[in-house]
């Protein structure tokens, strides 16, 4: 299945994701790290690892481009745990497995695929004499060989005095200027000028060397080689990783070759992150520009890499093992930390492979090749030079064949040294044990020398020295942890060298695990302890296990660890404590297990029930029981037992048995019941009893519920089976008993004396019978009761329904009615039930909708599927059976009834507004049948995706979660059904986010073209353009009359004339946007009008005397009478004056009512008032007010009056 592609974190891998959504907390595949290419001499072990992730977790397969990995003997893919890698291992690796690799990663959820490469170096083998003869009558005089030098690093010359320190231009040339000045203080640099010189032709020099790759600003990169081909014939051929690419030389492709005279440029155009990797041009089978390095061996090689970032430290691998600081390496890190270098000295063959550098997640590969003694170098067509290694009679395969296939001359050679056929291999061996280094040789005549960590050694006790022909061995008896170290052979001049690990991983003693592993018993109760000692490098986990549970220390456990012991100690002991106990013991090694076992010994459980009856007869009762579930840890060997007699309250010991769980109890008296206690016994107690149901003695057992064969008005015929227990002797016969329905009595149908005739029935009544068998120790058990029957004749079925309609529907049932059938005497009976039976009209099959028969004339069929057509029919039942069925002569739509749809809410608005930003829902209800297609539109077409509609039966919904201005316009819904069609438009405005939307007006300009009117214009709000409902409102006021008044609303124009505008007078103006949202912000209006100018004129003021405005209280407005209606207010007042002010006092009749709650006062600057809210009898009277003060005081009198009914008519 096609599936979305991911991006991976990791550059090369493509992740494809099979689902349309992952759920929460799992993941699709993704590798992690990627296999990395591998370069590897053939019939070594090549393998490649790759870190996976993903949730669940997926499966991880290999596959390659040109062939299977099918074969197990080629290809082994396995899991490593520790790390948490896979694997893909090639034994034996051959030339023909040299390929590109995919890695796949799998889950339910997705994919995740990444490539790499393997490429096989050719073997070498020995030539035979026919190949050396043949090279001694021929030498091949273009044969050409192209050998890259690799020198020893030279140490650095002493810096004299005057000299610049190099780690300073190196600083400088990575630092920006405004740090040099601090940078050359640090070194002690005070001539400037001449080290600016000088920085500047280093940064000449480095862009030179740069310049060999070249990315140009047009997304190009180029690179080149000079070179003079011999023969202009040969095929030059581009490679990407060793994939070879097609190119062209007129540019016409991505990937193209030029050629100018010696000079030959080759460039990539449109770069991408796909174009990075290892490019290398061959001419025929001769490389001659790669990242590539091959060296001799026993000399030294440096790999650097430059950052774009500083960086204090990055990985080193060499054939997927880490580089590390030390006699084999150099790491070198530059001053900037943008420069790291990998410095390999004594280069050997084992070394070659691939090398690589990691920043982070990010790879950068190189290959190295150590060509030793034997091996064989050279180009094809290049004018380098002519020579010919020809060494030792050992030669690729692949030269040996091209030089069989060229004309040859034979070059002697004069170098024959020694060399290794087969070289040490690092070796782990476990403390105690013995191990043996090995290597073999190219000459039996040579004698080499062993040594350990640089030290000479000979053979002693522990250590054999042995030489057999070409093998030489060094053997270690019994490996301790000083033996660990680097051992190296040396022979004429050669060396093979190989480290030696001893590990100590834990170590249990024979005998200890022996005696550790037997079982140790304990009783109930008792204390268990388990001691193991063990020996291994410190420090060491141990771990006690119980039933695969750990253990840990508490009140019930108690652990003790020290170097060498381990004890684990169970205190009191439960028989549920047997188990298996474990052991583990872990270090930094490995893992040891031990097992050993706790048998806890206690008294057994109760025997298991059910008790089975094998025989109750008249001469003995036997049963049987099961064992008990748990037998304590040691055999049962008696069983207990106890018998009581039904009907007694004492138990008789019967006695122990023997270990089987069965008993026959031959004292028994005949008729009786009995129970049982039985115990089961070991050798650690007796345990809980178990006690049996009763047993009875000889009594037969229950014979089957009698079944009705045929009634009658006079006489009811049965039949039953026999009971299947007889009690161990023949029936006599047996009583048959009957009970009226309603009844609790049970009678017997025949006397004890005639237990097989069975009569006394009478007409009409409903009788249940049930049996009791009986031998010669009596009755047995009754049996249970047969169905009613009545006593009467058979009746006859009834006949078909009559008047049969449908009274009634829905998208899930139908509401049927109908007549009883009619009755015949004779041939058609009474009916006394219904059943309703439907079919689908794609079913043959006829079903009922109740399993019981309806009583009245109607039913409802529930369960139906919505639209689907039925079958429908009623059979009449009664107790002769069933009458004829009669149905409808069509099928029924399992539907309501047809209604043409129309919308119910009559409230619904046809306009809605609303700001952006917010959530639209609109609810339209209707009522229709059949159920109506919904179609919702706007402005006549379809709407949005983002608009979800919801329908139901009896609605419709339309939301736009997030509304924007591009949602309003006019939304039509129409519900269309067979019956007809309805539509319903809505008219949506949605405004803008923004909360003072709409927008003011722009500035308001003033005219007066006639005098007494004002002419105002004003610059449009930037919303009417998106606002067609947008309109204006001016409000006005002027320097009297100080309130806004609003003189003109619903203005769609930008213009407006005041009137009535008065000389004299200064008005104000206001403008307003409007919209259905709301007001916007006002603009004002310049101020319109002048004040009138007053002439200046001066008062003369009279010269002040001093005035005493002190004066008695005196009335201004007196009280008056009133005529108050009953149960309405009366509000009275006067108005009062007086310095200081008075203090005012009101009466009824002489009495204070200040004080009075009934009548609410006030005194408001002179002007007093008092407020009856009701009016009733009591209120009538003389009202007196009294104001004073400290001149005098005065008096007002008013009386409130009752109105005859005339008055208030």
């Amino acid at each position: 299945n096609k599936g979305r592609l991911q991006k991976s974190l990791v550059p090369g891998v493509m992740i494809t994701q099979h689902v349309e959504e992952v759920p929460k907390g799992k993941s699709t595949p993704d590798i992690t790290r990627k296999p990395f290419a591998l370069t590897i001499q053939e019939g070594k072990l090549a393998f490649f690892k790759a870190v996976v992730t993903g949730d669940p977790t997926p499966t991880v397969t290999w596959a390659r481009t040109k062939g299977d990995t099918s074969d197990p003997e080629k290809y082994r893919m396995r899991y490593d745990e520790k790390n948490g890698e896979y694997l893909l291992e090639m034994p034996n690796v051959a030339v023909n497995q040299a390929d590109t690799y995919k890695c796949f990663a799998t889950n339910m959820y997705g994919k995740a695929v990444c490539t790499t490469t393997l490429t096989v170096i050719e073997g070498l083998y020995p030539l035979t004499n026919d190949d050396k003869a043949f090279f001694k009558r021929n030498l091949y005089e273009q044969c050409i060989t192209l050998v890259l030098i690799v020198e020893r690093k030279k140490k650095p010359k002493p810096q004299k005095e005057g000299e610049i320190d190099p780690k300073l231009l190196e600083l400088l040339l990575s630092a920006q200027k405004k740090d040099y000045e601090r940078i050359c203080a640090d070194f002690g640099v005070t001539d400037f000028r001449w080290l600016l010189k000088k920085l500047n032709m280093l940064k000449k020099e480095r862009e030179e060397e740069q310049s060999k790759v070249v990315v140009k600003t047009d997304g190009t990169a180029e690179f080149g080689v000079d070179m003079k081909l011999k023969d202009p014939n040969s095929q030059v051929l581009l490679y990407k990783d060793g994939v070879m690419l097609p190119y062209s030389s007129n540019n016409e492709m991505k990937h193209n070759l030029q050629q100018k005279g010696s000079k030959y440029t080759f460039s990539i155009r449109e770069l991408g992150p796909e174009d990075a990797g290892l490019y290398q041009i061959d001419v025929e089978d001769c490389n001659v520009l790669s990242t590539d390095f091959k060296t001799k061996e026993g000399e030294s090689v440096e790999f650097g890499c430059s950052l774009s970032a500083p960086v204090d430290k990055i990985t080193w691998y060499s054939n997927d093992k880490v580089m590390e600081e030390g006699e084999k390496c150099n790491i070198i890190v530059s001053e900037d930390k943008l420069v790291h270098k990998l410095v390999i000295k004594d280069c050997e063959t084992s070394d070659s492979g691939t090398i690589t550098a990691i920043v982070g997640i990010t790879p950068c590969h190189a290959s190295l090749c150590v060509e030793g003694q034997t091996s064989f170098a050279w180009g094809s067509n290049v004018e380098v030079g002519r020579q010919v290694l020809l060494r030792y009679g050992t030669i690729t395969r692949h030269h040996g064949t091209m030089l069989k296939e060229c004309w040859r001359k034979f070059l002697p050679v004069s170098d024959a040294r020694v060399h290794f056929t087969s070289g040490l291999s690092d070796t782990v061996s476990n403390k105690g044990e013995s191990v043996e280094l090995s290597c073999v040789l190219s000459s039996e005549n040579c004698v080499g020398v062993w040594y350990k960590d640089g030290k000479k050694l000979e053979s002693k006790d522990d250590v054999k020295i042995v030489k057999d022909g070409c093998t030489h061995k060094l053997i270690i008896s019994s490996c301790k942890e000083e033996d660990a170290g680097r051992y190296r052979f040396e022979a004429d001049g050669r060396k093979s060298e190989a480290a030696l690990a001893v590990e100590d991983p834990p170590r249990i003693d024979s005998e200890a695990l022996g005696k550790f592993s037997e079982p140790v018993i304990v009783r109930a109760g008792d204390n268990a302890a388990f001691a193991l000692p063990f020996s291994g490098k410190e420090p060491m986990k141990v771990h006690w296990y119980k039933a695969d549970e750990e253990l840990l220390s508490g009140p019930s456990v108690r652990i003790e660890a020290s170097n060498t012991q381990s004890s684990l100690r169970l205190i009191k002991c439960q028989r549920k404590d047997t188990g298996a106990i474990k052991i583990k013991i872990k270090n930094e090694h490995g893992t040891i297990e031990a097992q050993s076992k706790l048998i806890v010994l206690d008294k057994p459980t109760p025997p298991l029930p059910p008790v089975e009856t094998v025989e109750s007869s008249l001469n003995a009762i036997e049963f049987k029981w099961r064992p008990p579930k748990d037998n304590g840890g040691c055999p049962i060997t008696n069983y207990i037992l106890e018998r009581q007699q039904i009907g007694r309250n004492t138990w008789t010991k019967i006695g122990e048995i023997h270990r089987e769980p069965t008993y026959r109890d031959t004292d028994i008296d005949r008729g009786r019941k009995y129970c049982y206690r039985i115990r089961a016994k070991n050798a650690e107690g007796v345990s809980e009893m178990m006690e049996t149901d009763d047993i009875a003695a000889a009594f037969p057992g229950q014979p089957a519920p009698p079944k009705v064969v045929s009634a009658f008005k006079d006489c009811i015929n049965l039949t039953w089976l026999p009971p299947p227990n007889t009690g161990g002797a023949s029936l006599v016969g047996y009583n048959l008993q009957k009970r009226k329905r309603g009844s609790n009595l049970w009678n017997l149908v025949n006397p004890p004396e005639e237990p097989i005739k069975v009569k006394d029935v009478f007409e009409g009544a409903e009788y249940e019978f049930r049996v009791v068998a009986i031998n010669v120790s009596g009755a047995g058990e009754p049996s249970l009761p047969s169905d009613f029957v009545f006593a009467r004749d058979p009746k006859k079925p009834p006949g078909k329904v009559t008047d049969l309609k449908l009274t009634g529907s829905s998208y899930n049932t139908l509401c049927l009615a109908w007549s009883k059938p009619r009755v015949l005497r004779g041939v058609e009976d009474e009916a006394k039930g219904y059943f309703v039976e439907v079919r689908p009209i794609e079913s043959v099959d006829w079903s009922r909708c109740s399993s019981t028969a309806a009583i009245q004339t109607s039913f409802t069929v529930v369960g139906l599927k919505p639209m689907a057509m039925y079958w429908v029919q009623v059979i009449a039942a009664n107790e002769g059976g069933e009458g004829f069925p009669h149905g409808f002569d069509n099928y029924i739509i399992a539907m309501p009834p047809p209604v043409r749809p129309r919308f119910t809410d009559q409230k619904m608005k046809s306009f809605v507004v609303m700001r952006a930003g917010n959530t639209l829902r609109v609810h339209v209800a209707f009522e229709a049948s059949p159920l109506p297609d919904i179609t919702w539109l706007k402005d006549g077409a379809p709407v949005a995706r983002h608009v979800t509609v919801t329908n139901s039966a009896k609605g419709s919904q339309l939301l736009i979660p997030t509304a924007e201005r591009s949602d309003s316009g006019i939304y039509t819904i129409m519900v269309k059904n067979l019956v007809g069609q309805e539509t319903f438009n809505i008219e949506i405005r949605v405004t803008g986010k923004a909360a003072n939307d709409p927008k003011p007006p722009g500035p308001v300009e003033l005219e007066q073209s006639v005098p007494g009117t004002v002419t105002l214009s004003w610059t449009p709000s930037p919303d009417e353009k998106r606002d067609d409902r947008l309109h204006y409102m001016v409000a006005k006021r002027d320097s009297v009359k100080r309130t806004w008044r609003t003189v003109a609303d619903h203005l769609y124009n930008n213009k407006f004339t005041a009137a009535n505008i008065l000389p004299g007078r200064e008005y104000f103006f206001r403008v307003f946007a409007k919209n259905d949202m709301g007001f916007s912000e006002p603009t004002e209006a310049p101020t319109w009008g002048t004040t009138k100018k007053r002439e200046k004129f001066t008062l003369v003021f009279a010269e002040s005397k001093p005035l005493n405005l002190q004066t008695s209280p005196d009335f201004l407005v007196p009280l008056k009478m009133h005529a108050a209606p009953q149960g309405y207010e009366c509000y009275m007042t006067c108005a009062v004056r007086g310095n200081p002010a008075p203090h005012v006092t009101w009466y009824r009749d002489n009495m204070s009512l200040n004080t009075n709650a009934n009548y609410y006062i006030t005194n408001v600057c002179g002007v007093c008032s008092m407020l009856i809210l009701r009016v009733g009898p009591n209120d009538r009277g003389e009202y007196r007010v009294v104001a004073e003060n400290n001149l005098g005081f005065s008096t007002r009198l008013g009386a409130v009056n009752k109105p005859s009914t005339n008055e208030i008519s």
